[in-house]
């Protein structure tokens, strides 16, 4: 194998793994989900027992989907602003005053996370009780104020909505949210004052639409449901996969919630209390996911509170380690997380000197090459040797024409006499491949980069470059890499050559400016390694060639 072949299949291996890779992440079936039990269809989870549960009105079947409202309570934190329906308490709307949203002109426009008023966009989080005529999240609750501030030195801020039963049961919701925390305590305190023994479940939703954030053609992204179990760990489960059969998953642990590029937001139940975790469709593209619980019987005259945390926020490492135990699988690396999750703890550790993540991105990337630089050495090595023999082997090839056979002989011989491993710049590439991929997935799916500057003109190194600077330049480093290697003696193979680096300088204009930043230090300091030992094995060889002329 001559050295441009080398150089094809390793390219061509790369960009197959990472395809391979990108459609593992997409198309990643749920695991053991089981079919449950056909329900009426209605957003609202039925329960398991055999009492007589209030029957509540489904929810439309067609694309015009729309929710329930009444009054809307506003909610401002130092992290949030927040719209609380008093149908069910559910959350509506939820703005992130610390993350920008994307591509826009406006630095003052917040990024909406959760809403219920765009679309084809649907994503809200909801809660309720089943039993008993007791509220879902089609009650109507009450509360004493429309509006609620975490003030200036307050750490918590409380949102309390009541609901009060014919038969004289009375429930409260409780939200806290709490001062640079992500994280939302969801209380229900129920006070059973009627004369008869209540048996509840509680449930926790996400309503979501299959349509929104899918990514790009050129960037597919997940968008979906996910769960995490101490037993089965994170799984993913795909709009596709609620559509063919319904979740159910019983478990004494974990967390469940709806996953997309850069964002999480999950429901925790409390610790300990069994829960199923489960999927429903409700229209053609509103699915929803959630889990639910049985609470045992509250007696005339007692009070049970139940609690949760809703974690809905960005997929910052730090932040969802806090949240819950599995929560930071949400940042997805797939097969290769064992690598990217010590790349990313050591591009964190050096932004936090340098506080600048593009900086952070190359110096992590001369780390790399620093460690690798005995295996890229031997690898550059075998093709200088290759690019040394490259004059010979034309020779050979026209002194022995079209007999292949002879053709073969003649240069396993010239090898074996130069003492040259055609195959030995293969392995050295082969083992930084899982490298390089792993921090491929890192600086895409990390949120930090999201809206980081970094020079000039370079404002935000998760979009691509406004003025594609970086993948120009990324084109012409392809190209002098080219030129440092030896020709190919097959016309063909010289025009592959010839036309690979326009080729994939045009992928890399769809790419984020952070990846291409990436992909230019690591070719720039390829380009200086290759030269000095190119000159290096040029100079070995006019000084063994003058030696021997002596």
């Amino acid at each position: 194998m001559d050295t441009k072949r080398l150089i094809l299949f390793v390219i061509f291996s790369f960009s197959i793994l990472m395809l391979w890779d990108g459609w593992q992440r997409q198309h990643a079936p749920a695991v053991d989900p089981t079919v449950a039990t056909q329900e009426q269809d209605s957003s609202v989870p039925e329960s398991t027992k055999s009492q007589t549960v209030t029957q509540h009105a489904e929810l439309p079947k067609d694309s015009g989907f729309k929710l329930q409202t009444d009054k809307n309570v506003l909610v401002a934190t130092d992290l949030y602003k927040v719209n609380i329906d008093t149908v069910g308490g559910d959350l509506r709307r939820i703005e992130l005053v610390k993350h920008r949203a994307a591509n826009t002109e406006n630095k003052d426009e917040n990024l909406i996370l959760l809403d219920d008023r765009l679309s084809p966009v649907l994503y809200v989080a909801q809660t309720g009780l089943v039993g008993n005529d007791l509220p879902s999240h089609k009650s109507v609750f009450n509360t004493s104020a429309d509006s609620y501030t975490l003030q200036e030195g307050q750490s918590a801020l409380e949102v309390r909505l009541s609901w009060t039963g014919s038969a004289g049961v009375q429930v409260d919701k409780v939200y806290t949210f709490h001062r640079e925390s992500y994280v939302i305590d969801v209380a229900y305190e129920i006070h059973n004052n009627s004369d008869v023994a209540i048996d509840p479940l509680v449930y926790y939703q996400i309503v979501h639409d299959s349509e929104s954030n899918q990514g790009s053609a050129m960037m597919p992204t997940f968008t979906g449901g996910a769960y995490f179990t101490e037993a089965d760990k994170y799984k993913k489960v795909s709009f596709k996969d609620m559509a063919k059969t319904n979740l159910s998953k019983n478990t004494n642990d974990g967390w469940v919630g709806l996953v997309q590029h850069y964002f999480v937001s999950a429901w925790i139940p409390q610790d300990g209390l069994a829960r199923e975790f489960y999927s429903k469709k409700l229209t053609d593209n509103i699915f929803s996911i959630g889990a639910k619980s049985d609470l045992g019987t509250i007696a005339p005259g007692d009070t049970k509170t139940i609690e949760a945390k809703f974690y809905t926020g960005p997929q910052t490492h730090d932040e969802l380690i806090k949240a819950a135990p599995g929560l930071e699988y949400t940042v997805d690396y797939g097969w290769l997380t064992i690598i990217a999750s010590p790349l990313f703890w050591v591009l964190s550790a050096i932004e936090d000197i340098v506080h600048n993540w593009g900086v952070a991105i190359i110096l992590l990337t001369i780390l790399l090459k620093l460690v690798f630089y005995p295996l890229s050495a031997k690898s550059y090595r075998s093709m200088a040797h290759m690019r040394e023999l490259a004059p010979r082997m034309q020779r050979m090839k026209e002194q022995f024409g079209d007999d292949r056979q002879k053709m073969q002989q003649a240069m396993m011989e010239l090898y074996k006499t130069e003492k040259i491993n055609p195959m030995g710049g293969c392995l050295p590439i082969l083992v930084q491949i899982p490298v390089f991929i792993a921090l491929y997935w890192v600086l895409l799916g990390s949120v930090e980069m999201r809206h980081a500057p970094f020079v000039l003109w370079i404002h935000d190194l998760s979009a691509v470059d406004p003025y594609y600077v970086l993948p120009i330049l990324m084109g012409a480093t392809m190209i002098i890499q080219s030129r440092l290697n030896p020709a190919p003696t097959d016309p063909v193979q010289a025009k592959v050559m010839m036309f690979m680096p326009i080729v994939f300088s045009v992928f890399f204009f769809f790419f984020p400016a952070g990846l291409v930043l990436y992909w230019l230090v690591n070719n720039v300091l390829s380009i200086a390694q290759q030269w000095h030992i190119n000159r290096s094995t040029e100079q070995a060889a006019a000084k063994k060639k003058g030696n021997a002329v002596r």
